[in-house]
């Protein structure tokens, strides 16, 4: 109230005191709190000290120790026989009879089955007849030789009987010449004689020659003929034998695909003979291994509870859907009842047994790529990420090489959820 230009206090007013925190302040404070504290938070979860809470039951830890490392790789082996000797057709035909069926046991020479080939057993026919037409060429060819062979001897045997009844004359007439009982010509007469049949004789010794080498060169050309075509008649009667098919060796006959009336072509598959006399093991390896398997390696696997050594003997390096296979042979004794196609878990060793600082594989390699691992501290309630180096491996162990000790404990579960953080709480 106002008079006189003086104010009147009415004696019902009071001084209020002054508010500090009102509502727009309260709410202020508390948005930096949360500003501040996502900023502490942040900073406490990305910073070397990063900490996570995990249950002690949802890990796998593990005790470094020192032992026996032997570097090894599981593969697969099938039982297979020490060798199988492919059943392929020699001729064409077609099937007229099966003698045993798939998977009979046989010896060698047992008949498999039988196929016909009119167009080869009349090519056989044909061959025999060339034969023997050629044989009697040839016998013609010998009979006609000999008969001149006897005409040239006769001929022969009447120019020496010439040639002595010459010389005989030319001898005596010589004679009664040189005693004046005769005249010159009928000396003459009888050295021309003697002359002549010298003559004759030569040129018959030398017709004798050729016609002997003659005969003998056309002899031996149809020797050799006949003996092409009895050679090639034997190995038309041995396709035709083929016919029958019979069992190259021992064994038992396996992947036999034949029915009575099918064709089938020269050198189609009919089947296998796997020889029993024993086993190898084919085994499949990842082609990153290659460089390190050669002949001679060693695995071992174990069946019914008795372990048994195999070893590399040969190396297939054809590489087929990133994988090789090798062949390996029983050393020792070989498992009782084993059977062909059976397949056998392999523990192949690529390094001799040492003595390394071993740690337990698990999952935590596929996160931190074997260079960290999260190491517990003595009391086991805390873990932290340390740096360590790995060597060789095998499906149950690492080798260590450093930053770790015989007696360390860690986490070798996954790492799944742990990649950010640098310290495990343990509860």
């Amino acid at each position: 109230m106002r008079l006189s230009g003086r104010y009147i206090t009415n004696k019902m007013d009071r001084v209020l005191p002054k508010r500090t925190w009102n509502s727009t302040r309260i709410a202020i404070a508390a948005g930096t709190v949360g500003i501040v504290a996502l900023i502490g938070a942040s900073w406490y979860l990305t910073s070397g000290n990063s900490r996570l809470n995990v249950d002690r039951e949802r890990l796998t830890i593990s005790e470094v120790k020192e032992g026996a490392f032997r570097e090894f790789i599981p593969v697969n082996g099938t039982v297979l026989p020490i060798s199988s000797i492919f059943l392929d057709a020699s001729v064409g035909g077609r099937i007229e009879e099966k003698f045993v069926e798939d998977g009979a046991h046989l010896k060698k020479g047992d008949a498999i089955m039988r196929l016909s080939n009119t167009d080869l057993e009349l090519s056989l026919v044909n061959q025999e007849t060339q034969v023997l037409n050629l044989l009697t060429q040839s016998q013609i060819a010998q009979t006609n030789a000999q008969q001149v062979s006897i005409n040239n001897r006769n001929q022969m045997a009447d120019v020496e009987n010439g040639l002595r009844e010459a010389e005989r004359l030319y001898n005596l007439n010589k004679k009664l010449y040189e005693d004046k009982a005769i005249g010159s010509q009928e000396f003459l007469k009888a050295k021309n004689d003697y002359d002549y049949q010298l003559k004759r004789k030569d040129l018959t010794e030398q017709i004798l020659r050729q016609d002997s080498l003659s005969t003998s060169q056309s002899l031996n050309q149809s020797k050799q003929t006949y003996e092409r075509t009895r050679s090639a008649l034997a190995l038309m009667r041995r396709k035709v034998d083929d016919l029958v098919v019979k069992a190259p060796v021992d064994g038992q006959l396996t992947s036999f695909d034949a029915e009575i009336g099918q064709n089938k072509n020269a050198g189609e598959r009919l089947g296998q003979i796997d020889v029993l006399t024993g086993f190898k093991v084919r085994a499949d390896i990842d082609e990153h291994y290659i460089t390190r398997i050669y002949p001679g390696l060693e695995g071992e696997f174990t069946l019914a509870g008795t372990p048994y050594t195999l070893r590399i003997k040969k190396v297939y390096t054809q590489v087929l859907n990133g994988r090789f296979q090798v062949d390996m042979e029983f050393v020792g004794k070989i498992p009782e009842g084993i059977r062909r196609g059976q397949t056998l878990q392999i523990r192949l060793a690529l390094s001799d047994e040492t003595t390394a600082l071993l740690l337990a594989r698990g999952g935590f390699s596929q996160q931190s790529g074997g260079n960290w691992v999260f190491k517990l501290n003595e009391d086991e309630s805390i873990a932290y990420k340390v740096d360590i180096q790995l060597g060789r491996q095998n499906p149950n162990y690492y080798e260590v090489i450093q930053g770790l000790k015989p007696g360390d404990k860690v986490i070798t579960s996954s790492y799944e959820n742990y990649d950010k953080v640098q310290e495990l709480v343990v509860k």
